[in-house]
């Protein structure tokens, strides 16, 4: 069965009038379409009962027609600047009771909606995509295993790289243009955070001289060609860790691997933030691990499922998500181990594959 015909099939089931995906991870997964996000309306139109179609501006009408949209004989509806293409869509597929909207569309698509649907309740459009889109299939697995292979490559390059004198920016541009060479279409991110910074999560790129000593977390990940992204941190240290850094890393790399090993079909989300935090509290460090242990990864770096206390979700075969427990201790310095695994039918695989161990350089 298609993905088209699977989200009309599912778009019946959840009871929804229709359902209407904006340019993202949404409509790209269901077409194929990497579609401009533009104040300009592009949408596909999933209706319980007729046939799908898609606004397209006409200036996009040549993009949408060399996409691989076009190949799934899906009606594109073109308008013109005066056109209301809301107006349109509301015609189409009239008065529904309720309508499920991409989670990325832009509070001026659904505003304007809801103006020409009135009657209709605004739904995310995760009720009818999730269970579609969250267990990857065969070729999906592939892909993740491919981008999982290219990031690898990026972290084997790190060691040359970090060199005590040097930037995180210019270690971070360095690392841009390798995640590049390793096949990746874009860039996604590039964390590098050492000393104190490492105590930062989603620290920023800064112009902070990297010092003999430090520890150094390198979170990276980028978008292959195929759509589906990478995403993987390793702990670098520029010479010998400190003693009470390298007594807590050790702590957090049992904590990944309990994780890990916990992975199956039939054990909840929740159980695998619980390994780690288990782990990590029991060493005394629990107060220091400050967020999930891992998100969905697929078509964004970040989806369902969510491995977090309170996700009583049973993993599936095709579940994908990364494990990626930390423990940052403020003004001083971090760590985090990141890989991206896939549930199989008798376990998990992990699809990023360097040594966990902390690197000296």
């Amino acid at each position: 069965m298609s993905r088209l015909a699977a989200v009309r099939e599912a778009v019946g089931a959840a009871g929804i009038g229709a359902l209407l995906l904006t340019p993202g991870a949404d409509l790209r997964y269901v077409t194929g379409y990497d579609a401009l996000p533009l104040e300009r309306l592009t949408c596909l139109v999933v209706p319980a009962e007729g046939e799908a179609f898609i606004m397209v501006p006409r200036l996009e009408i040549p993009a949408a027609e060399h996409s691989p949209a076009a190949r799934l004989g899906l009606e594109f509806v073109a308008w013109d600047e005066t056109d209301d293409p809301y107006s349109v869509v509301a015609g189409r597929i009239g008065q529904v009771a309720t309508i499920g909207l991409a989670e990325r569309m832009w509070a001026m698509h659904s505003l304007r909606f809801r103006s020409v649907l009135p009657g209709a309740e605004q739904v995310l459009a995760t009720s009818v995509l999730r269970g579609l889109r969250t267990r990857k299939s065969p070729a999906e697995a592939a892909a993740l295993r491919e981008a999982g292979a290219a990031i690898d490559a990026v972290h084997a390059q790190v060691p040359q790289f970090l060199k005590a004198g040097r930037t995180e920016r210019e270690v971070g541009r360095d690392i841009a243009e390798a995640i590049l060479a390793a096949g990746h279409a874009t860039v996604d991110f590039v964390i590098v955070a050492s000393g104190p910074n490492g105590a930062s999560p989603h620290h920023e790129l800064s112009d902070r001289v990297i010092q003999a000593g430090e520890p150094v977390v390198i979170d990276i990940g980028g978008q292959m060609p195929s759509g589906y992204c990478s995403d993987s941190t390793r702990v670098y240290c520029v010479g010998e860790p400190p003693a009470d850094f390298a007594e807590y890393y050790e702590v957090l790399r049992r904590a990944q691997d309990a994780a890990c090993e916990a992975v199956r079909p039939g054990v909840s989300c929740e159980s695998i933030d619980a390994a780690a935090r288990e782990v990590i509290a029991e060493a005394g460090y629990g107060d220091h691990f400050i967020h999930r242990t891992g998100h969905g990864i697929g078509l964004e770096t970040h989806e369902e499922p969510y491995i977090v206390a309170g996700n009583t979700e049973p993993l599936a075969p095709g579940f994908a998500f990364s494990v990626e427990p930390g423990i940052y201790l403020s003004g001083r310095h971090g760590a985090r181990i990141e890989d991206i695994l896939i549930c199989t039918e008798d376990g998990g695989e992990r699809l990023n594959n360097r040594p966990r161990e902390l690197v000296v350089v």
